[in-house]
């Protein structure tokens, strides 16, 4: 991210307690409205966004409320520029289990990453996968839906 770009960031910052996701779904609300995004992109970005929240607060920094989740974000009519970042010790984002593999239908792991991965436009990890970067685009297009 150059230095203009994180310049025109916005930034959230909430302990990591659970009822906190409530201030994400919030600002999804207020910017999707803002912009006046269609719904079935709202639905993606509400998701893939409560999804790494929830990661941050629950499996990062184990719901301790001395720690914190970071949000930045930049949006206008056509791109939403996610960061979220936790305090916790990270994850091997590189190996998380399949939820759709047959071994992995039971199991409730790695299911809120392969959410991220599918709603999202771009996504990636850094510092051992404390920080999610998610990226929306073409917010004004409707989703085309390949037969």
């Amino acid at each position: 991210m150059t230095t203009s770009e994180s310049a025109k960031m916005e930034t959230l910052e909430f302990a990591s307690k659970g009822e906190n996701i409530t201030v994400i779904e919030r600002l999804i609300d207020d910017l999707c409205e803002q912009y006046h995004i269609q719904e079935e992109h709202y639905g993606n970005i509400l998701i893939a966004l409560t999804e790494a929240v929830n990661n941050a607060i629950y499996h990062g920094n184990k719901q301790d409320p001395g720690k914190k989740v970071i949000i930045k974000y930049h949006a206008d009519e056509d791109e939403f520029r996610f960061i979220i970042e936790d305090e916790g010790p990270g994850f091997d984002f590189d190996n998380v289990p399949d939820p759709t593999s047959p071994e992995n239908i039971e199991k409730p792991n790695g299911r809120g990453v392969f959410l991220m991965r599918h709603l999202s436009d771009e996504i990636g990890f850094e510092d051992d996968g404390r920080i999610v970067k998610m990226d929306f685009k073409s917010l004004s297009k409707p989703i085309s839906v390949d037969a």
